[in-house]
């Protein structure tokens, strides 16, 4: 298959041929089966840390007749060859509560109405396939369907740079790395809610969940990360349903109730004046949870009404005061208490603010209580150094999940035999992927020779054939191909959930690529570059 006119040379080399920088890291591959590759890889864990070392490959030389060559001929002999020999490979990348400070993680930070946009400009990057985000409060991770994983890294570092105003070199001390297995085992334990602040939290689930309903539609949310999401949400729902790890489990926002009255002078407790900042699901928690403290009575500051005015629905029994963004340093200054959770990329609370505030009453020792759960903080830094104010985000939360941490790590043993189960499953579902392919290849090459055997019977039949004989010639080739074809392709389907059939069904896909001269992950490989190219062009 030729790749057209408009793929120069230049443009290929530009695209796949460009070599790393000497202090680029190399990254392994994804281990195969046996039937595929294999590579050799140390792997060093720590909890949500994962450095990997491998044996750089050998790259080969281009002759230096090699501008004389076609592209395609070029791939075949340079080291781009090997690209050929080994899938793209799902990699995360990420920055979380664990590896991450939130004044480096609210930096990154990615506002659900730009995921569609953040996907497409990942998918732009020249070795990007597939992309898909999650950015929460706790953690901003990026999940990609690489060509090749350290130029795929490499690049989706410099986007992150770019779009963060944060050095490569600085993100490089806080990140994660991890890669296939590891990637899929990772996005799992997300879901499962083994990674969280909390452990067992149940609001993470939900966030795996819109992450799929808004990448639906969107170009680049593709085959592998939106199964690899789907699938997650499925181990996510059966290891609360299968375990214990959800009961009891305290969330983001209750944690943060609790690191309120924790810090709270005990006489204070019932009459300190509450104040929550955004009504969207984080603040109707918090309001929650501060009823079910005893609070009786709360301000709510949000944009609109309505939301405060369902949740006033829903707590009949409790006085809750609707105000407006306008009325928010009044409410403020009225307040000991102030919970704030909206999606403001700029802080609400600067030093300027809160040092003009009346005074805390002195039930709470005169000092306003911040407990700021957004990331970005919508409490600036700089009012810790104010003595009238006490200043709590997401990171400060660990002093609460502490307690009953021990129990809960014996219930999260119990999730991680769930997650070992669904990681095989998803994995052999990915393997059994590398079929199709194959099978199109294989009709594609059946149907060329149907085409050219059908147009040589046809011309011998002469031109006036009546249209009923040239349809019921045409119908007689397609039954022969179709009865001919059924076989092969029975044995290249399979579901992946069974090994033995799945390693049947590989045999099988490269015992057809050799009889049929099919030269699969060449066609593949040019499907991607032409894409690639075309998508670059526009």
């Amino acid at each position: 298959m030729a790749l057209p006119s408009t793929f120069s040379a230049a443009k290929f080399e530009a695209l796949f041929l460009k070599s790393p920088s000497s202090s680029s890291s190399q990254f392994p591959s994804r281990t195969l089966p046996t039937a595929f590759l294999a590579h050799n890889r140390r792997t060093f864990v720590r909890r949500g840390v994962v450095r990997c070392d491998a044996q750089p490959s050998d790259a080969s030389v281009a002759p230096n007749n090699a501008t004389s060559l076609s592209p395609l001929e070029q791939l075949k002999t340079s080291a781009a060859d090997r690209y050929t020999k080994e899938r793209s490979s799902i990699v995360v990348i990420g920055l979380s509560v664990h590896t991450a400070p939130v004044e480096m993680r609210e930096k990154l930070a990615i506002p659900e109405a730009e995921w569609p946009r953040a996907i497409a400009e990942l998918c732009s990057l020249n070795h990007i396939e597939e992309a898909a985000v999650l950015s929460t409060c706790n953690r901003m991770e990026i999940y990609v369907l690489a060509l090749s994983q350290h130029r795929g890294v490499k690049e989706v570092m410099e986007w992150m740079s770019k779009t963060s105003s944060v050095p490569v070199s600085e993100l490089s001390q806080h990140r994660f790395l991890l890669y296939n297995n590891d990637a899929t085992q990772h996005l799992f334990e997300v879901s499962a809610g083994l990674d969280s602040l909390v452990l067992g939290e149940g609001q993470i689930l939900a966030q795996v969940k819109q992450v799929v309903k808004v990448g639906q539609g969107v170009n680049g949310f593709g085959r592998n990360i939106s199964g690899l999401f789907k699938h997650a949400i499925t181990v996510g729902k059966r290891v609360r349903t299968e375990t214990n790890i959800a009961s009891g489990a305290v969330s983001v926002s209750s944690a943060a109730v609790e690191l309120a009255f924790m810090k709270l002078p005990e006489a204070s407790l019932d009459n300190a004046r509450m104040l929550v900042i955004g009504a969207g699901k984080m603040g109707k928690l918090v309001i929650k949870h501060l009823v079910a403290k005893g609070c009786k009575k709360m301000v709510v500051v949000n944009r609109t009404e309505e939301r405060v005015a369902a949740i006033r629905e829903e707590l009949k029994d409790i006085e809750i005061i609707y105000k407006p963004l306008s009325e928010m340093l009044t409410c403020a200054g009225e307040a000991d208490v102030v919970f704030t959770s909206t999606a403001s990329e700029t802080p609400l609370f600067l030093k300027g603010h809160v040092k003009d505030l009346p005074p805390a009453s002195q039930d709470v020792g005169g000092r306003r209580f911040f407990i700021d759960i957004s990331v970005p903080r919508n409490v600036g830094s700089c009012v810790s150094d104010l003595e009238c104010a006490r200043v709590y985000n997401v990171d400060d939360l660990k002093e609460v999940v502490a307690a009953n941490k021990e129990d809960r790590l014996r219930k999260a043993m119990e999730a991680q035999t769930i997650i070992a189960e669904e990681s095989k499953q998803f994995e052999a579902w990915r393997d059994s992927l590398e079929t199709v392919p194959t099978i199109k290849k294989l009709r594609a090459y059946a149907e060329r020779i149907r085409l050219a055997e059908l147009e040589r019977c046809l011309a011998k039949m002469g031109d006036d054939i009546p249209k009923k004989t040239r349809r019921a010639v045409d119908d007689l080739s397609r039954g022969i191909v179709n009865k001919l074809l059924h076989g092969p392709m029975q044995h290249l389907r399979c579901d992946g959930n069974d090994t033995r059939t799945l390693s049947e069904t590989l045999e099988n896909m490269h015992a057809l690529n050799r009889m049929f001269n099919l030269e699969t992950e060449i066609s593949v490989l040019e499907q991607k570059i032409r894409a690639k190219v075309e998508q670059n062009q526009k």
